[in-house]
C-alpha cells in the first residue's frame, strides 16, 4: 500500500471513530475489550459451595441432675421432728446450688409455729439474706401492715419456696424449688395450718404445679396435696407484696384476696 493510500485510510478510520463518538486513543495496539472482560469475569467466578450437610437431630443439653439432691432433701426433712430441727437441716443442706451462689445464710421462717395460715413466698431478698428471716424488707413490712389490718397478726407462719437468696434477687428456677420442696412440705406437716396463702407467681406455680400466670390464678381457691397424699389444704394465690410496691393500683386486688381468705379462715374449724 502506498503512503498516499495509508494516509487516506487513516483519515477515513479517524473520521469513522469521530462519528462513533471516539475522541481519544489510549494505546498503540487494538485491544479486544470483550475478550478481556470475559477473562476478568472468569477470575471472579467463585467455586461452587459444598453441598449442605444434612441436619442432624441434636438433643438439648440436659439440665442439672437434681434427683440425688431431692432424695437427700427428703431424707433430711423426714428426719426433722420439730421446726427447729428442720431449720438446722436446711442450714446444713448442701444440695441446693443457691447455697454457693453468694447467699450469706439459709433463710427459713418466721411466725407462729402453730399458725392457722401459712404464707409461702418465692425466695429471700437482700434484706432477708442479711437478717436470716423471710419478708423483713420493704415488701415484708407492707405484708405485715396488710396482715394486721385483716386481723391476721400473730396468726401466720411465713416461709418461701427456696431458702437461699438467688443472685441479683432473680426468680428461683423450678429445679431450685424442686430441691427445696421436701423441706417446705415438711414445714407444712409440722405447722399443720388450715390453709395456704401463696404470694407471687413463682410460689403459686411451684406449690400448685400449674402453669398459669399469677394474674390468672390470684383470688381463686385451689387444693394443695402433699406428695404422699396425706395432706390436703385449700390454697389461695395472691400478688406478691413486692409487686404491689411497684404497682400500687394492684393493692386493692391483694386486699380483696386477703379479706376472702380471712373470712374463710374464721369460719373454719381446725381439722383433727
Amino acid at each position: 500500500m502506498t503512503p498516499a493510500l495509508d494516509r487516506r485510510a487513516a483519515e477515513s478510520l479517524l473520521a469513522f471513530w469521530a462519528e462513533a463518538g471516539i475522541d481519544a486513543l489510549y494505546g498503540d495496539d487494538a485491544v479486544d475489550r470483550l475478550a478481556e472482560g470475559a477473562e476478568r469475569l472468569k477470575a471472579k467466578v467463585r467455586p461452587a459451595a459444598p453441598a449442605p450437610t444434612p441436619l442432624r437431630t441434636v438433643r438439648a443439653a440436659a439440665g442439672p441432675d437434681i434427683g440425688e439432691a431431692v432424695t437427700q432433701a427428703r431424707a433430711a426433712a423426714a428426719a426433722a421432728e420439730t421446726l427447729e430441727a428442720l431449720a438446722e437441716a436446711i442450714a446444713s443442706f448442701e444440695g441446693c446450688s443457691l447455697r454457693t451462689e453468694g447467699a450469706r445464710q439459709a433463710v427459713f421462717s418466721r411466725g407462729a409455729a402453730d399458725a392457722p395460715l401459712m404464707i409461702i413466698g418465692e425466695a429471700p431478698g437482700a434484706e432477708e439474706d442479711v437478717q436470716g428471716a423471710p419478708f423483713v424488707g420493704r415488701a415484708g413490712k407492707l405484708l405485715d401492715r396488710m396482715l394486721a389490718a385483716a386481723g391476721l397478726e400473730g396468726r401466720v407462719f411465713i416461709t418461701n419456696t427456696v431458702f437461699w437468696r438467688p443472685p441479683g434477687n432473680r426468680t428461683p428456677t423450678p429445679a431450685e424449688q424442686a430441691v427445696c420442696a421436701p423441706f417446705l412440705e415438711r414445714a407444712i406437716a409440722l405447722v399443720k395450718p388450715r390453709m395456704l396463702l401463696l404470694a407471687g407467681g413463682a410460689s403459686a406455680k411451684a406449690v400448685l404445679k400449674r402453669d398459669e400466670g399469677i394474674l390468672s390464678m390470684r383470688g381463686r381457691w385451689f387444693e394443695w396435696k402433699s406428695s404422699d397424699g396425706a395432706l390436703d389444704l385449700p390454697a389461695l394465690p395472691t400478688l406478691h407484696p413486692a409487686f404491689l410496691l411497684r404497682q400500687p393500683a394492684a393493692k386493692k386486688k391483694a386486699w380483696l384476696d386477703l379479706l376472702t381468705l380471712t373470712e374463710r379462715l374464721d369460719r373454719q374449724g381446725r381439722p383433727e
